[in-house]
């Protein structure tokens, strides 16, 4: 924290420089960044002057031997611990794009219905973990399964480190349960691929050639309203250099949805470059490059026992019932600690 207050009274006083000025751009540019830190810093002052707070509380309560004002600093105490385990995760996220709002795609594997079944549950899950944190959510493209579910779910959650945290997520995720949709009860396998990248910010992060474009519009699906299924609204949009292809059916408007379709496509060609520099440092160190898309990262086992296992942490729980609720900074928190641990590592080895 030391560091980081260093480093904004620096930019303070670059502020203060009357040449700054005769660059507007750069200028801006600095006074967002100058926001953006006292925005980080401001959480932990907070925390220290409750945490004095309850220290004299604590203290009072202990003089006047008032059992009241103890239970009540007792439980501030714990509501500040809970704060502050919070905030030391995000110490871990120093990713360029870590603060940046988060673009989820779910698509149903192998499975059939459990598995279209699988791809609401998940989503589901992410959406009640990005309330509870307070992040705003956006269901943007949904295409129904046949019977039941989902076969694709794209949505985007906003706020500060969406991207940062649900990074952690990304991968492929299995569940095994008691299938509702087996008249039969068996158990089954379901598999389900969770694709998280970063909305893009600033336009000129991302070019795009509008030759390299195919658009079609077409009907949109499931739920709407009649407006929404009798008009070509939805739109696909191609881009024809990497194959990518995305599509939006949120919105009545065609105009709208073109807009947030163009969204999407940049953030994942910003994503897709993000990747490129990581596999080529990681050739440069001499590493295998992580195997991002395709492989299973946890398994939320619900018969013939009760467990969901992260494979890359090791971390585990029984209580699954509330980690289909939302509730998992636990399995966020153990892979960004394992991530940062490993760079510490190969900083230190790179040094010797």
């Amino acid at each position: 924290m030391p560091r980081r207050r260093a480093e904004l009274e620096r930019r303070e006083q670059q502020s203060a420089d009357p040449e700054l000025w005769q660059n507007p751009e750069r200028a801006q540019q600095l006074l967002a960044d100058i926001a953006r830190r006292k925005q980080e810093i401001a959480p932990w002052d907070d925390l220290a002057r409750r945490a004095e707070d309850v220290q004299a509380l604590a203290e009072l309560a202990e003089e006047e031997k008032d059992s009241a004002a103890a239970r009540e600093a007792e439980q501030t105490l714990g509501q500040l611990r809970a704060r502050l385990r919070e905030m030391e995760t995000t110490v871990l996220l120093g990713g360029e794009y870590d603060r940046s709002n988060a673009i989820i795609s779910i698509n149903a594997g192998a499975g059939g219905t459990e598995s279209c079944d699988w791809v609401d549950m998940l989503a589901r899950m992410y959406l009640r973990w990005a309330q509870n944190h307070g992040y705003t959510t956006e269901v943007i493209d949904r295409t129904p399964g046949e019977s039941a579910g989902s076969r694709s779910i794209t949505a985007v959650i906003s706020g500060p480190y969406a991207y940062g945290y649900l990074k952690a997520e990304r991968g492929v995720h299995r569940l095994v349960r008691i299938s509702p949709f087996d008249a039969a009860h068996r158990r089954h396998t379901s598999f389900a691929s969770l694709d998280i990248i970063p909305e893009v910010e600033r336009e000129e992060e991302v070019e795009i050639n509008p030759d390299d474009l195919r658009i079609d519009t077409f009907r949109a699906t499931g739920a709407g309203g009649q407006h929404v299924n009798k008009t070509d609204s939805a739109v696909r949009i191609t881009h024809a250099p990497t194959g990518i292809v995305v599509q939006c059916q949120n919105e009545r408007s065609q105009h709208k949805n073109r807009a947030t379709a163009l969204k999407v496509l940049k953030a994942r060609l910003l994503e897709r470059n993000i990747q490129e520099q990581e596999r080529k440092l990681a050739e440069m160190r001499g590493e295998p490059a992580e195997i991002a898309w395709g492989n299973q990262i946890r398994s939320y086992v619900l018969q013939p026992y009760v467990m969901v296992k992260d494979h890359r942490t090791g971390f585990e729980t029984g209580n699954a019932e509330a980690v289909l609720e939302g509730e998992i900074d636990d399995f966020i928190r153990a892979y960004l600690e394992q991530k940062a641990g490993g760079q510490v590592r190969r900083a230190k080895k790179g040094a010797g």
